[in-house]
């Protein structure tokens, strides 16, 4: 499942870095915390491969 904003991108290669051992977990904060407590490291590649080119910046909120 490819990220939807480059922010999302950039929260989940944060939190891949603290899962392989390579940054502190203490450094997360945020999105990259949650995504680090609740998502595999399987699943945070495919979100940190995604390419930004294209992506908005932040994705835009839906309506329900």
């Amino acid at each position: 499942m490819p990220s939807t904003s480059k922010a999302q991108q950039r929260a989940a290669g944060a939190a891949l870095s603290a899962k392989r051992g390579e940054t502190k977990v203490s450094a997360l904060k945020g999105a990259s915390k949650s995504m680090y407590e609740s998502m595999s490291e399987t699943q945070l590649e495919e979100f940190a491969e995604t390419k930004r080119k294209g992506l908005p910046e932040h994705k835009k909120p839906t309506k329900h």
